[in-house]
């Protein structure tokens, strides 16, 4: 199948897409590298009346370490993140994570910004936002707002851009010292969306992990934060303090049935998941399940 027809214009500056975007009112749909998108319009899940192709605009890419702040331009492709020295140094969450974004041909062309903008529920960039704390920098007709990762996803697919406001930038705070990252996923094939996946943040001290965010995703409909198993963790680590934490994880989590996996897979996946990453920030050899 072919898209329907629709209208093109494509953006020197973010000011000029913002107007498009406002000209275009609820039917104007912006182009940043098309992964989600274009299959959409071609299988005629969606349509629209204006294409706004912001591709083009220099000034939305890039990554830059300013003070104790990581900021990754929106259109800053998800092949630059894999090999950035910045993120590998300042957030290596989020360098764990994007090997497991799609494949190579997808990671060349797809964008960050486009990524969270869509909100997939299994997909591993909104997980990593929520469990680095990061901020979103949005504009739009009235100028800049910045809005908080654990505000910005509100839903399947939902987020609190307007139909007139770009996603330009993300604001991540740099690893502490003494922090640690885990991040691991279930797929049935590499580059397939997540049935569970797991990212992770903390700091060991000792046999407890402190500040630790745990954020699930592919359970439910929007990536998860689970506070209840957070808070048991940062207690002295013991096999029944993990059976406590992943006890806990029922209260915090809504996983669904699909053709991938029932609710009950899900949530067993989920546990294993917490017990290995408990391990490996704590720097154990093996997790037990």
């Amino acid at each position: 199948m072919k898209a329907a027809a629709f209208n093109y214009a494509r953006a020197a500056s973010v000011d000029e897409a913002v107007q498009m975007l406002v000209r275009g009112g609820g039917g104007a749909k912006l182009l940043a590298g098309g992964q989600s998108l274009l299959p959409a319009l071609n299988l005629r899940l969606m349509s629209l009346d204006l294409l706004v192709d912001i591709t083009g605009i220099a000034a939305l890419r890039g990554i830059r370490v300013e003070g104790g702040t990581l900021k990754i331009g929106a259109m800053t492709r998800h092949a630059d993140l894999l090999t950035s020295p910045e993120i590998a140094a300042h957030a290596p969450l989020l360098a764990k994570a994007i090997a497991h974004v799609a494949h190579p041909a997808i990671r060349n062309r797809g964008t960050i910004g486009g990524n969270l903008a869509h909100a997939d529920p299994a997909s591993e960039l909104p997980a990593c936002m929520l469990a680095l704390g990061a901020t979103l920098v949005i504009q739009g007709p009235s100028g800049q707002r910045r809005v908080q990762a654990a505000d910005f996803f509100l839903g399947l697919y939902q987020t609190a851009l307007a139909p007139d406001e770009i996603l330009i930038a993300i604001e991540l705070p740099a690893l502490a010292s003494g922090e640690r990252a885990f991040f691991h996923e279930y797929a049935r094939r590499m580059g397939d969306y997540a049935i569970v996946g797991l990212a992770a943040q903390g700091k060991p001290a000792g046999d407890r992990i402190d500040a630790l965010r745990l954020v699930y995703f592919g359970v439910g409909e929007r990536a998860g934060s689970c506070p209840a198993a957070a808070r048991i963790l940062q207690q002295r680590h013991s096999p029944a303090i993990l059976a406590e934490a992943q006890a806990a994880l029922a209260a915090d989590l809504q996983p669904q049935n699909d053709h991938q996996a029932s609710a009950a897979m899900r949530l067993h996946l989920a546990r294993t998941l917490l017990a290995r990453c408990v391990n490996e920030l704590l720097g154990r050899a093996e997790a037990s399940a």
